[in-house]
């Protein structure tokens, strides 16, 4: 008997396919020998419809702290308002800060048009317009608050780095749009940067997310990690993933510092739920990932090993059959067996595995001390809603104005509008007014309590306020177009 000790790791069978893909991979898992003590939850539409707006009970949260490990099979989420989704749910309350997709070609045996294509998306998980802060400001305007943070943006960047190293990658490739959002993105590719100084081991680029998406679709054999802000990397991902010739044979892993979620990057797919026909491969392999990170690579070997062999035999589920190439076309059962009487076995034509046996997850270090720089209130961004040009605006404006604080300019769709504005600009009824401290001088709280409650009197129309501020000296906000 093993001396070994088995980890303990909580399941969910989803919805559509989930449980028979569920039902596979356990097998697999269990004939490879996976040292694994299974508690099981319920999440998922069954869930939503006992009126969870969450999709996971309260009771399922204890089973998930308790072993720090999940894997999961798909779900649906019912159409409508309401309903949050779990996946976001869980990573944001289990603090899963990394999404980690390998994306890699089986060519021969899954067509594909990019034969070498070998590839990690590594995707902040936690941030950016996922945080869903939006507001309504008018009639007309609809909003999105994108976040991103130093110490979000360090940790995304040092695990790629880190899982680079790990498993012997060459190149991490960062993705933004600093371009345009010179704040936002403009501090991820910095500390990009920053964080790439520690590692001269490792080559590293960076490129602008639309040409870099463009070359992922057409010449993904340039990169090897890729990593990206959350949106970036949902998108980015993908396209990657459908380039490899099939959605369906993706694995995903969800990482925080104590915590892993391992699941398909497939959906639910409840169209062919109950028929059999499921490929449980994207789940088998989310499950090898999850292998790898509690220190089971030699399980983890065993079953990826066995799994490409299957594929190199031609035993194929539908969604990947081909006269030409196949030799055999299968359900779910007698795929799920075939990889089972292969365990053991290594492919001839596909890259062999080979976990360390004693594998763990990725060890982050602890933050980067930062300087703290001093930072003055200068100004006050103002949201008003208003019917009418912008010179009348400001006309109305002008009386509400305290004796330090001046109206600067006003913007409209992130154009400048007055002054001196274009009469060509088409403007909406939501109109931002910036307001800056007279002669250069920073600006209190009252003052800016004192402008709103003027403009209150004066019937004016206003939605919101953003202090402005500088960080040593540097302006903290951006500028209209024009101004």
């Amino acid at each position: 008997m093993s001396s070994l000790k088995n980890t303990p790791i909580t399941i969910a069978r989803g919805d559509g396919i989930g449980p028979a893909i569920m039902d596979a991979t356990l097998k697999v898992l269990e004939a490879a020998g996976a040292r694994l003590d299974i508690e099981e939850i319920e999440i998922g539409k069954a869930v939503y419809e006992r009126g969870v707006p969450s999709g996971i009970e309260d009771s399922s949260w204890a089973s998930l702290r308790k072993t720090k490990i999940f894997l999961k099979a798909p779900i649906t989420t019912p159409q409508g308002g309401g309903f949050k989704s779990l996946n976001v749910t869980v990573r944001k309350t289990l603090g899963l800060f990394a999404n980690v997709r390998p994306c890699v070609a089986y060519h021969p045996f899954v067509k594909t048009n990019h034969e070498d294509m070998d590839m990690v998306i590594v995707r902040e998980n936690e941030e950016d317009l996922y945080g869903g802060i939006e507001y309504r400001q008018s009639q007309q305007v609809m909003a999105s608050l994108k976040l991103i943070s130093r110490p979000g943006t360090e940790r995304i960047v040092r695990y790629a780095f880190e899982y680079a190293r790990a498993n012997g990658r060459k190149k991490v490739t960062c993705m933004t749009k600093d371009n345009i959002m010179k704040m936002a993105d403009g501090l991820f590719h910095k500390v990009f940067d920053e964080i790439g100084e520690e590692y001269p081991d490792i080559e590293q680029d960076h490129m602008i997310i639309d040409i870099g998406t463009a070359k992922v679709a057409a010449h993904p054999e340039m990169f090897d990690v890729i990593v990206l802000p959350n949106l970036y990397g949902d998108i980015v991902s993908d396209v990657a993933a459908e380039v490899t010739g099939s959605v369906g044979l993706g694995g995903s892993s969800n990482i925080g510092l104590d915590f892993g979620m391992f699941e398909a990057v497939h959906g639910s797919a409840p169209d062919i739920a109950g028929k059999g026909i499921a490929n449980p491969s994207g789940l088998i392999l989310g499950a090898v990932m999850m292998l790898v990170h509690i220190g089971q690579g030699d399980i983890a070997t065993k079953i990826h090993n066995a799994w490409k062999k299957t594929l190199e035999d031609g035993i194929h589920t539908g969604d990947i059959y081909r006269e030409d190439q196949s030799t055999k076309r299968v359900g779910t059962d007698e795929f799920t067996e075939a990889v089972i009487e292969r365990l053991g076995q290594s492919p001839s034509t596909l890259t062999e595995c080979a976990y360390d046996s004693d594998s763990k997850g990725i060890v982050l270090p602890p933050l980067k001390d930062v300087v703290m720089e001093t930072k003055e209130r200068i100004g006050v961004d103002i949201g008003l809603n208003y019917e009418g040009k912008p010179d009348d605006l400001a006309a109305l404006v002008q009386p509400c104005l305290t004796d330090n604080i001046g109206l600067h300019i006003i913007s409209n769709r992130g154009v400048k509008v007055w002054p001196d504005g274009a009469a060509e600009t088409f403007c909406t009824d939501n109109w931002r007014l910036r307001f800056i401290g007279k002669d250069g001088k920073t600006i209190n709280t009252s003052e800016v309590v004192q402008l709103l409650s003027n403009l209150n009197e004066a019937d004016m129309n206003f939605t919101n306020a953003l202090m402005l501020h500088t960080f040593d000296g540097v302006e903290g906000f951006t500028k209209a177009q024009g101004e």
